[in-house]
């Protein structure tokens, strides 16, 4: 098959890295003849796309912090929806971002274009809101899960679900050279360093970085040596870079994943928002305390809806905790000094985290067949049973 194009709609930075390791894989598979539209950030650009609108329009979490862009979201969705119709794509694939996503196809469906809609990253819908399962299923005509033990949910409601593994084991989150880093910083041997990851979104970063400066505060009477580096990305480097400008300690700011994963290997323990960034974490063996903060509206809702004892995947999949979790009334600097004291104190708290997420990578598809080739090949074969008029998927 050749020449298919696909329309992509990433919605915010995790999003947008599993669509440029998608795009990169359809190219290999296609010897460079698919075409690729639609929304996504800088990654994607890289591998070639030209985004309809800035993705960073997206990139909004929680009800209270969507309300007042909801206006330029519906005028967005709409707009896509017409480009989707106008360039009629051999397929939609809609990468996480649900609010987006889901709007998107539900409107492409309803217009009866015949175009296939795949879905990358089921919805999880083992933790909460499992009416999705059905409400996907009436949508899309295939779903890419990244976890093994999703696709039973969906295939139950009829939805052809593939389980393709997480593509966070193609970083390269564990390949990071802490010497070169220590070297690039001029880092003494003496210097502790804490990876701090305050988040990818405004209202992470807002949230988020005044108590991790003051959890930082209170360790650095009794851990002189620290310095923190901070790894951010395009959409919150200005203001990152703003709210580090008064620490009271030596802080480094990075740009990119092969710096953000030098800083990895260099350094002995993280501060993390809860998210993709957790995983990434643990691909690099990197010991971490996680945690987060929305607004507390927002929380009350989602608390009548969580059926999990756990944020962080690593806890999840282990059914144990074993990467301290501190959210909401709990993310306090006291409590995260404690944690994060306690791994920079005791070696063998930390060889704990180490050992535990090693086997959690094998889960996620580590050493096996790249997660985005077996997506992009899903999507190909989709499309071709599409254009050969067969149901259903592989």
């Amino acid at each position: 098959m050749s020449g298919p194009t696909l329309f992509l709609i990433a919605g915010e930075p995790s999003g947008d890295a599993l669509g440029a390791r998608l795009m990169a894989a359809a190219k290999r598979l296609t010897g460079g003849s698919v075409r690729f539209v639609g929304i996504g950030g800088e990654k994607m650009a890289a591998e070639g796309l030209q985004s309809l609108f800035p993705m960073g329009e997206l990139t909004l979490f929680g009800i209270f912090e969507l309300l007042p862009h909801l206006p330029n979201l519906i005028r967005r969705i709409d707009q896509t929806v017409a480009e989707i119709l106008r360039i009629r794509p051999d397929a939609v694939v809609g990468i996480d971002s649900p609010g987006f996503t889901l709007r998107v196809a539900k409107k492409v469906k309803a217009a009866r274009a015949g175009i296939p809609l795949i879905h990358y990253v089921a919805p999880t819908v083992w933790a909460w809101k499992p009416r999705r399962a059905a409400k996907y299923a009436a949508i899309y005509d295939h779903l890419l899960a990244i976890l093994p033990f999703e696709p039973p949910y969906f295939e139950r409601e009829g939805l052809p679900c593939s389980f393709v593994g997480h593509s966070v084991v193609e970083s390269g989150a564990g390949a990071g050279d802490a010497a070169r880093f220590r070297a690039q910083h001029g880092l003494t041997e003496g210097d502790r360093l804490v990876a701090v990851l305050p988040g990818s979104r405004r209202g992470e970063v807002t949230r988020l970085l005044p108590v991790f400066r003051e959890t930082l505060e209170r360790l650095t009477s009794t851990h002189q040596s620290l310095v923190v580096v901070v790894p951010t990305v395009a959409t919150v480097r200005d203001r990152v870079a703003v709210e580090l400008a008064g620490w009271p300690l030596r802080t480094i700011l990075v740009e990119g994943d092969p710096a953000k994963y030098d800083a990895f290997a260099a350094a002995e323990v993280a501060l993390a928002a809860s998210g993709t960034v957790a995983l990434e974490l643990a691909l690099a063996r990197l010991p971490a305390v996680v945690a987060y903060r929305l607004n507390p509206v927002t929380v009350a809702l989602y608390r009548r809806l969580i059926r999990v004892k756990y944020v962080n995947l690593v806890n999840l999949m282990l059914d144990r905790m074993l990467v301290p979790e501190l959210l909401q009334e709990d993310c306090r600097p006291d409590r995260l000094a404690v944690e994060l004291g306690r791994l920079l104190d005791d070696p063998a708290a930390r060889q704990a985290q180490i050992d535990g997420v090693a086997e959690v990578a094998g889960w996620l598809g580590q050493g096996g067949t790249p997660p985005s080739e077996r997506a992009a090949r899903v999507i190909l074969d989709v499309i071709e049973r599409h254009r050969d008029g067969t149901a259903g998927g592989p």
